[in-house]
């Protein structure tokens, strides 16, 4: 499968003439990064409990994939309201951001750059692990087909069905954007390089920007305008904390996850590129439509490549694109000028050093898809590196004393 012809647009370097695109440096915010080999946001379900705490093991695991041009560190919910999986860390208490140093200084220590992901997932929860017991909010109260995954009673992880969610009063949106606020406000204090604000995959950003979830007929509803206004909002708060070029923003137009779905996905993803372009942010972080296709080398849906023309028409910065990409095709994919880094999230999770391993063309390790979510070392921090396996560095950590 080729890579489409897409506009580089003049703000952004042409196709390489010589060596590989994907090793070439480049700018992204503030930061000049070596390469352009970016490592995705992964939920692991790996945080300490109670408390939802970043620990050592995690500050290793992060530390060991450092060689990424850049890490975005897994969803971190940025309140008890917005948690949505058992073992997800946080970054609203005193605890979680001592955690986040542990894993900024552990990253920094091994020579990388780390941004943190604010994530907050409205209707995509359960009243066991809200607080109080409540319901999980949303933009309108429409149930998400599907299951939450929850602790149980015996400390084990389970599948449990959706339950309708709390439509969020107007009155509550300030208090919404003061939770990213905090976070972000916290992530600084954790010494990250920068944050990145979901607004993908079906959570409270991505309910609020979508038709299918957004019934509202207030400020917050109907419209594009109206129905991105709380990304706007909170980009503007996050951006009043952090120096704009060290915020990203993740969105996922025409994306199905979590139930999702918009009427005319062309105007309203359109329209949110062109108003965070506005914002003059470090980069504009695409989840692949294309992504499936991608993955299987097959001739991608019309309708996503028209979709991913747009965003490289309509977001005048950096962007990143994930899902489904290789080394083949990611290279294929930078010289067509689809997007300005590439972001790799399953390969990352099971090759710590996968940027060498891509330079030296080597075999990849598989991934174990059993230990994605909860655990401990297993499946986490027990992937060799190359050197490791030719016997020039010492085993990777797995010491499981902290779980």
């Amino acid at each position: 499968m080729s890579a489409p012809t897409l506009p580089a647009g003049e703000d952004f370097a042409p196709p390489s003439t010589s060596g590989e695109r994907l090793f070439q440096p480049v700018r992204l915010g503030r930061y000049d990064l070596p390469h352009r080999i970016v490592m995705a946001p992964l939920t692991r379900s790996r945080a300490r409990q109670p408390g939802n705490l970043p620990t050592t093991l995690n500050a290793c695991y992060y530390a060991q994939r450092a060689s990424a041009a850049l890490i975005i560190s897994e969803a971190t919910q940025v309140s008890m309201q917005g948690q949505g999986y058992a073992w997800t860390p946080g970054i609203h208490s005193r605890e979680q951001i001592e955690g986040w140093r542990l894993v900024s200084d552990a990253v920094h220590e091994a020579g990388g750059l780390i941004f943190l992901q604010l994530w907050h997932v409205g209707r995509i929860s359960h009243p066991c692990l809200q607080p109080d017991g409540m319901l999980p909010v949303a933009p309108s109260a429409i149930k998400p087909s599907g299951n939450a995954f929850i602790e149980n009673e015996k400390g084990e992880g389970e599948l449990v069905p959706f339950v309708r969610p709390r439509a969020l009063q107007s009155e509550e949106m300030p208090y919404l954007v003061r939770q990213y606020e905090r976070g972000a406000r916290n992530a600084l204090e954790a010494g990250v390089d920068g944050v990145e604000i979901h607004a993908a995959n079906g959570y409270l950003l991505d309910q609020f920007i979508e038709s299918g979830t957004n019934r509202r007929t207030d400020d917050y509803g109907g419209r594009i305008q109206n129905r991105a206004r709380l990304l706007m909002e909170v980009t503007e708060a996050v951006s009043t904390i952090w120096e704009p070029d060290r915020v990203g923003v993740r969105i996922s137009p025409l994306g199905t996850f979590n139930d999702m779905g918009d009427a005319d996905a062309e105007a309203t993803f359109g329209y949110i590129a062109d108003r965070l372009s506005d914002y003059r942010l470090a980069y504009l972080h695409v989840i692949n439509p294309a992504a499936a296709a991608v993955e299987k080398r097959t001739e991608p849906d019309p309708g996503a490549l028209h979709m991913l023309r747009l965003m490289r028409e309509r977001y005048r910065s950096r962007l990143i694109l994930a899902g489904g990409f290789d080394h083949e095709t990611a290279e294929a994919w930078l010289n067509q000028g689809s997007a300005d880094l590439i972001a790799f999230g399953r390969k990352f999770l099971a090759n710590p050093d996968l940027p060498e391993r891509f330079r030296l063309r080597a075999s990849l390790n598989a991934d174990d898809a059993s230990t994605y979510y909860g655990g401990g070392a297993k499946g986490y921090t027990d992937y060799p590196s190359l050197a490791q396996q030719r016997g020039e560095e010492p085993p990777p950590c797995v010491d499981d004393r902290w779980r």
